[in-house]
């Protein structure tokens, strides 16, 4: 190929790392294009290209990731922001859909290109790169909010498809714990629950789910699943350090400890390494204790993975309602095995809000470039 042939977006950005504007986006020149397409193989789709686009959001301002009329969705905002960058409409198939509130640290979608030149229309040019797919698509979701970026592009065959194609996806519930009022920082981003949680009795109820079930307690109204049977691969509990606070002293001097460990064994072959550990948790200075003046009393926070390759509607967060009351007390062990047996969703606990959930992984079996 050509090394005069650019495909790339000249972005300007202001001191706080945000795109600003577009200076330009540059276009190879007639003899350019004429040497790419010797060397390119024709395409059959007359130059469309599929990319497979990776996703963060927050969910609080969106009325779900499904495209609808009169309301603010993820698929609208992504198609908006491609259709301005390539100029013509675009269509985005998401691999997961999410509720209005949901989150997602990478939730996955593709699309399809037809590149076409500016100065001739009607000419079709050989696709942009991934990288630059990206940066022009980001740019135009910047405009306006921060709530949506693309994380990652890559191109993939025209029968690769983001929903059908997924092997495996995985989901975060945040759960605070204590009686102290949610941090403004955390508003909408996690479930506040008043009571303490035991975290051995979420676990054990972990246990009774996982696995392969009929899940129809836990698989809301409205489902358009033909079959209520899933397998959960993972379903877990776990105490983890508060964000978005910053490391203490305390975490500071156990993180160096743990490192210097590793570095001591580094030397000696011999010697197992000693697995990397958070710093201890229950050393937190949670509500109950005086954290000095101007310091905020933090919350246990407790973790829930879900792991599996597709959901119900309504599942993770149904789940997660039975964990909660596990936690509190409300709820046995023995209630959690009849409220699966139940095969009615109105055996199950209240359903945990949108706010604390996190479409965390979608993963796929990617073709090699």
């Amino acid at each position: 190929m050509t090394q005069n042939l650019k495909h790339t977006v000249d972005l300007e950005c202001s001191d706080n790392s945000r795109p600003s504007k577009i200076s330009k986006i540059e276009y190879p020149s007639d003899s350019d294009i004429d040497e790419e397409e010797e060397g390119m193989s024709q395409n059959p789709r007359n130059g469309i290209q599929r990319y497979l686009v990776a996703i963060e959001y927050i969910g609080t301002l969106f009325s779900g990731s499904q495209k609808q009329l009169n309301v603010r969705t993820v698929v609208g905002a992504l198609e908006e922001a491609f259709s301005k960058f390539v100029g013509q409409p675009v269509s985005v198939s998401c691999s997961s859909r999410t509720d209005a509130g949901v989150h997602a640290l990478s939730n996955v979608c593709h699309v399809d290109i037809q590149r076409i030149s500016k100065r001739r229309p009607g000419e079709v040019l050989p696709p942009h790169e991934p990288a630059v797919v990206g940066r022009a698509v980001n740019h135009f979701l910047q405009k306006h909010d921060s709530d949506l970026m693309v994380i990652d592009v890559r191109c993939v065959p025209s029968d690769f498809h983001a929903r059908f194609k997924a092997q495996e996806r995985t989901y975060f519930y945040r759960l605070l714990s204590g009686p102290e009022p949610l941090s403004t920082f955390e508003k909408d981003r996690a479930w506040h629950v008043p009571e303490e949680l035991s975290l051995p009795a979420m676990q054990e109820a972990c246990r009774v789910l996982v696995g392969c079930h009929d899940f129809s307690s836990f698989r809301a109204a409205g489902c358009q699943a033909k079959s209520p049977i899933r397998t959960l691969d993972e379903l877990s509990v776990n105490e983890v350090i508060e964000s978005p606070y910053f490391p203490s002293l305390m975490d500071r001097e156990q993180h160096n400890k743990v490192s210097g460990d590793l570095r001591s064994c580094s030397n000696n072959t011999e010697t197992d390494i000693p697995p990397i550990s958070n710093p201890s948790i229950d050393k937190v200075i949670t509500s109950s204790q005086d954290a000095g003046f101007g310091k905020r009393r933090r919350h246990r926070c407790l973790v829930v993975t879900a792991r599996a390759r597709s959901f119900l509607y309504h599942q993770v967060r149904l789940l997660v309602g039975v964990l909660k009351a596990a936690g509190t007390g409300n709820l046995t062990i023995p209630d959690v095995e009849r409220i699966l047996n139940a095969k009615t969703v109105t055996a199950a606990s209240p359903m945990a809000p949108a706010c604390g959930l996190y479409l965390g992984e979608v993963k796929y079996d990617l073709p090699t470039t």
